[in-house]
């Protein structure tokens, strides 16, 4: 007779698993499931929908937007030409638009980037949901440089006519 064969154990796989927070990496699998790691980071389009309550519009001063204009700046990094870009508090319109002067088309493009960050920003701390950012871009006059000694002395004659003759007198030549 045989005997019945006894099943030997089989040794015990160990497997590892890690948890996709413990490595910082999101999950797909998880996404698949429709699990999404809770992200407290709201996008500017979600802060833009979030605080523009339709119904909230509540005047506000130009000194009151200059202090959350000012708290606005803060956020921002240290150094960064956006500071400079926004150093000039824009003028309130009608229906609480808001106009700042800038001198560039750079300086539209870098406002372009964080404009709906910063308009709802606004909305929200100064509780009016009609905010409204424009740019304008204005020209800044700029006298000629004077290079070569025949342009300074047309400058100088242009000032001061009696140049001209004392040239003249003097018999001199430029």
């Amino acid at each position: 007779m045989q005997e019945p064969e006894v099943a030997k154990p089989k040794p015990q796989r160990r497997v590892l698993k890690r948890g996709s927070q413990s490595m910082g990496t999101p999950s797909i699998k998880r996404a698949m499931r429709g699990e999404f790691e809770d992200n407290t980071q709201l996008s500017a389009k979600e802060q833009h929908e979030l605080y523009s309550k339709e119904g909230e519009v509540e005047p506000f001063t130009s000194d009151q937007l200059k202090e959350k204009w000012d708290m606005f700046l803060t956020r921002l990094e240290d150094g960064s030409n956006m500071k400079v870009t926004l150093a000039n508090v824009p003028k309130i319109e009608e229906n609480f638009s808001l106009l700042l002067e800038i001198d560039n088309r750079i300086q539209d493009e870098l406002i372009a980037n964080i404009r709906p960050e910063l308009v709802s920003f606004l909305r929200k701390e100064l509780r009016n949901s009609k905010i409204n950012l424009k740019t304008l871009i204005t020209e800044v006059v700029r006298e000629k440089v004077i290079y070569s000694d025949i342009e300074r002395y047309q400058a100088l004659a242009g000032k001061n006519p009696n140049l001209a003759y004392l040239k003249q007198t003097l018999n001199l030549d430029f």
